[in-house]
């Protein structure tokens, strides 16, 4: 497998952790607010494989605890359970960033015990997933498959939706309360514009809105927080 990317040290990218950061290359999506688009567009050049990756956790043994694999989508890559294997034979904690879009692999991942904590992107209402995911159309079969497979299997989990002003509104929000019913914990994460965003254009709301907008999630959920906002 190729590794695009590595982050040597995070505190925050796995809760309860300090652990390193595994960002692995393509995506299902074409998110237009993306801040890692060079992963889902093919620009990012692999800069390790498998190999490298593990003779570096080895080097990493007492220093960190937990390796965070994101990207682009990791579920896209069918010799992901094979790789954590080796990982959790090391001794790290193992926590997954996903789309949702791939609950068969999910599946095997929760069922095998390979992850500690997974972390689901809730793009938006069912009515405007697509747009928001930048694509024509989006089976959202899967995703509701996901979610119940996350909240049934997971060991610890979160669902989180990147806030953006010109694709959010608070109807959204109780619709996506509705698509998560029952779990444990959700975050509304403001958007924050970077270098690496491939569309202009897009801004945070205002943090009156973030809170009108966790408000509307949470007869649905058990714990609604924000990140990113002041």
């Amino acid at each position: 497998m190729k590794i695009h990317g590595l982050q040597k040290m995070t505190l925050l990218d796995f809760p309860g952790r300090v652990a390193c950061t595994v960002f692995l290359g393509g995506c299902d999506f074409r998110c237009p607010f993306c801040h890692n688009f060079e992963l889902v567009d093919g620009t990012a050049r692999p800069i390790m494989d498998e190999v490298e990756l593990l003779a570096f956790l080895e080097k990493r043994k007492g220093l960190l605890d937990g390796v965070a694999f994101t990207g682009g989508e990791p579920c896209l890559h069918k010799d992901l359970p094979n790789l954590l294997e080796k990982i959790r034979a090391l001794g790290f904690a193992v926590k997954l960033d996903t789309n949702g879009c791939h609950p068969a692999l999910l599946g095997t991942l929760l069922d095998r015990g390979l992850v500690d904590y997974v972390a689901m992107d809730v793009k938006n209402s069912p009515a405007k997933y697509a747009v928001t995911c930048g694509v024509d159309a989006v089976d959202l079969a899967p995703i509701r498959q996901s979610i119940e497979l996350m909240m049934t299997l997971a060991p610890d989990y979160e669902f989180r939706t990147t806030v953006v002003a010109e694709l959010h509104e608070a109807a959204d929000f109780a619709d996506i309360g509705q698509l998560i019913r029952g779990a444990r914990r959700y975050f509304l994460q403001a958007f924050t514009d970077r270098d690496s965003v491939p569309y202009e254009g897009f801004h945070a709301p205002a943090k009156a809105d973030m809170l009108r907008f966790a408000d509307a999630v949470r007869p649905f959920v058990g714990q609604v927080s924000l990140r990113g906002v002041d």
